[in-house]
């Protein structure tokens, strides 16, 4: 009789006794928790001994288990080494899981508002704890994870593993590739700062050029005319529902036609114009309870460490100044994985090349199984093949190299000194001019021209001179209209430029020296007769202003080139004035930027 009124563990003992019941109920929910392996099994698998059961347990998980249901019982094993997949697939599925469990960690203290996003990241880098080493993590992952993708359909193109019957594979693989990229693309967003806004902007402009719904796909994406809330919102959306959901769709119908049709041996295995995958030797068999198993788990452990360490000591996600859309900064691009578009845009219209260029190039990847229909396989019959894809590499490397900043964009050189010195934060870097201490922003007018070199001369009286030449050559009332262009204050100007205070502000001193030189590099050239000035003025109480101004003789341009004389001098632009000796005098050029500096700055030394 029962010790209770149902079947229980009490029974167990009174019959079998304490110890023996415990153990087979142990023993009965290991086998339930792993689908057919008891205690013993497990014990033998560990130990690399044979199976001492039949029919053999551990095929039981693969057909009656959910976790593994996705993975093969055995192997063949010309496939279980580093050639002929180089691991590249199983990479891939473990970036997958490692963005999975990454992104939910940094989802927890992360809000898609611009109001609120980059002080949230701020908090996860700053308060909460490995906040920084996750967001390090997800980052680097998400950089891993576009590159292995990429290098895992380039190894199955080269070992023609795309070939009957495996069409439909290689498809659902492309679009797992376009999906990772787009998954890292709106994940680029979410930061809000600057290198992310104008990033994306510059992506997220290549849309406009679609056909007839062209603005509409691009308001679409950015939920208003500029990137903004609705914008941010959207990519949000995109990047942990929308696209998480679909790679999670595709990514399993590409691992059951894996299974379906088996891993494709190394193509000097097989017969040509034979598949041999499914048909395994009982001599070539590998168990994946517990060969791969173990071996899956010894690349899970060595890819996290590495990942680890790489994210302690020798990278950091960047994180640059809050977003902008009013401040263009030079030299952006789009991520490192979309350049080859942006290069090619270089090229010419925007619709051929960063429309038609990308859809004909995808398409073409999505046929190459229905194109390539030779039966062999082997490298020395798909030399053509081969020949191609390195091609295909070449080009890729070639646009991508092309959509750097530095290529085919030419910036004036008086933007790019003025953003030399006033660039914000930016890879653990800074403009020098953000540096100056707030008590070392003496209100004045200081100008490079004192640090021309003048032996003869004191610095008081080369200013006193420029001062001079400047008003009589009307190059002050010019500096001065730029400036209230600029909207300081007409009482807030100071009417001569003065001496830098190079005892009571060292560090005004250091930056002009750097601002002389930037322009002593491109006078010659570029700037004729070029001189800077740094102008210091009261904002209000705790907050000085720094308009940086650039001054030169106007040259003449055509093409875009400036123009040489025999000399192989700039050929000046001359007014209608004439100085006191009845020369022409030169048209003067003016650009300015300014910059406010708070009291409570970081930036200062």
């Amino acid at each position: 009789m029962s010790i209770l009124p149902f079947p229980s563990f009490l029974d167990d003992v009174k019959e079998k006794g304490f110890k023996k019941a415990v153990f087979e109920g142990i023993d009965d929910s290991v086998e339930r928790l792993t689908a057919g392996l008891n205690v013993q099994d497990l014990r033998e698998a560990f130990r690399g001994e044979t199976a001492s059961r039949r029919p053999n347990p551990r095929l039981t998980p693969h057909a009656d288990g959910f976790w593994l249901h996705m993975r093969p019982s055995y192997f063949n094993r010309d496939v279980t080494g580093m050639y002929p997949s180089f691991r590249l697939g199983w990479l891939s599925s473990y970036f997958v899981w490692f963005e999975t469990i990454t992104g939910i960690l940094l989802m927890l203290w992360y809000t898609p508002s611009p109001e609120i996003a980059y002080g949230d990241m701020l908090t996860i880098l700053s308060n909460v704890p490995l906040g920084q080493l996750m967001r390090d993590m997800h980052r680097l992952g998400a950089e891993f994870m576009v590159a292995v993708v990429a290098m895992h359909m380039m190894r199955t193109w080269f070992t023609g593993s795309y070939k009957k019957p495996r069409q439909f594979t290689w498809f659902t693989g492309l679009l797992l590739l376009v999906i990772t990229g787009f998954l890292s693309f709106s994940g680029y967003l979410l930061p809000w700062d600057q290198l992310s806004l104008w990033a994306v902007t510059i992506g997220a402009s290549m849309a406009e050029a679609t056909p007839v719904v062209g603005d509409q796909v691009n308001l679409l994406l950015r939920g208003a005319p500029e990137l903004g809330a609705n914008g941010l919102l959207r990519f949000y959306l995109l990047h942990v529902l929308a696209l998480p959901a679909l790679l999670f769709i595709m990514f399993g119908v590409h691992y059951y036609k894996v299974i379906i049709h088996g891993h494709s041996l190394p193509p000097r295995k097989e017969n040509i114009g034979e598949d041999t995958a499914k048909r395994v030797p009982l001599d070539k068999r590998v168990y994946f309870i517990p060969d791969m198993l173990t071996y899956e788990m010894m690349w899970l452990g060595a890819t996290t460490f590495i990942i680890t360490v790489l994210c302690i000591w020798f990278y950091h996600a960047p994180l640059e100044n809050h977003a902008n859309p009013e401040v263009t900064p030079l030299g952006t691009t789009a991520p490192w994985y979309f350049l080859w578009i942006q290069g090619a845009l270089k090229l010419g219209d925007k619709f051929v090349w960063g429309v038609a260029f990308p859809t004909v190039a995808l398409g073409g990847l999505a046929l190459l199984p229905y194109l390539d229909v030779t039966p062999s396989r082997r490298y020395a019959h798909r030399r053509f093949m081969i020949t191609i894809a390195l091609l295909l590499i070449s080009l890729t490397t070639i646009l991508s190299y092309m959509g750097l900043a530095k290529f085919a964009v030419q910036t004036s050189a008086e933007t790019e000194i003025v953003h030399e010195l006033t660039f914000e934060p930016a890879h653990s870097k800074v403009g020098i001019g953000r540096t100056i201490p707030f008590d070392q922003m003496i209100v004045g007018a200081y100008t490079t021209a004192q640090l021309h070199g003048r032996d003869d001369m004191s610095a008081t009286d080369i200013i006193a001179e420029f001062n001079a030449e400047v008003f009589a050559n009307g190059q002050f009332d010019q500096l001065i209209q730029e400036l209230k262009d600029q909207k300081v204050g007409a009482n807030q100007l100071p009417l001569r430029f003065r001496t830098i205070p190079a005892a009571e502000a060292p560090k005004v001193m250091r930056v002009m020296e750097e601002f002389h030189h930037h322009l002593a590099a491109v006078e010659a050239k570029e700037l004729p007769g070029v001189w800077g000035a740094l102008v210091i003025t009261d904002n209000q109480a705790g907050l000085k202003r720094l308009d940086w101004i650039v001054s030169w003789d106007s040259v003449l341009i055509e093409g875009g080139q400036v123009q040489l004389d025999e000399a192989g001098e700039p050929i000046l632009v001359y007014s209608e004035r004439v100085d006191s000796e009845g020369n022409p005098i030169p048209v003067r050029r003016i650009f300015s930027d300014h910059l406010f500096i708070h009291e409570a700055s970081a930036y200062f030394d």
